[in-house]
C-alpha cells in the first residue's frame, strides 16, 4: 500500500521560507516521478512543481524562481522549499506519484497517489 506523508507546514510571514517534506512507501520510488499540488481555500487543486527520477523538474510560472523541488532517494522523499513566501501562497500542500504518463503530470489526472496534505499560511 502506498503512503504520502507530508510535513513542514505552518504559519510564516511574508518573505519568509518553508520546507516541506514528503514522505513515500513506495519501492518504486526511485524511478517515480513526483509532484506537488497546493489548493487555497474556495479554489481548485493546482499544480505547484514536479520532479522526474532523474530529476528533471518543472514549476508553474506563480512559483518559478521561489520555489525549489528536490528527491532525496535513500530516504524516499520529495522536499519542496519555499522561499520569498507570500500570502497568495497560503493553501494545503500536497505531493502524489505519477502513475499515468499519457497525461502532462502539470495534471491532477497524471498522479494516483496523494497525500493528505499539509497547511501552509502567509500571514501578510
Amino acid at each position: 500500500q502506498v503512503q504520502l506523508v507530508e510535513s513542514g507546514g505552518g504559519l510564516v510571514q511574508a518573505g519568509g521560507s518553508l520546507r516541506l517534506s514528503c514522505a513515500a512507501s513506495i519501492r518504486t520510488f526511485s524511478s517515480s516521478a513526483m509532484g506537488w499540488f497546493r489548493q487555497a481555500p474556495g479554489k481548485e487543486r493546482e499544480f505547484v512543481t514536479a520532479i522526474s527520477s532523474t530529476s528533471n523538474t518543472q514549476y508553474s510560472d506563480s512559483v518559478k524562481g521561489r520555489f525549489t523541488i528536490s528527491r532525496d532517494n535513500a530516504k524516499n522523499t520529495v522536499y519542496l522549499q519555499m522561499n520569498s513566501l507570500k500570502p497568495e501562497d497560503t493553501a494545503v500542500y500536497t505531493c502524489a506519484v505519477r502513475t499515468k504518463f499519457s497525461t502532462p503530470w502539470t495534471t491532477r489526472g497524471a498522479y494516483g497517489y496523494w497525500g493528505r496534505g499539509t497547511q501552509v499560511t502567509v500571514s501578510s
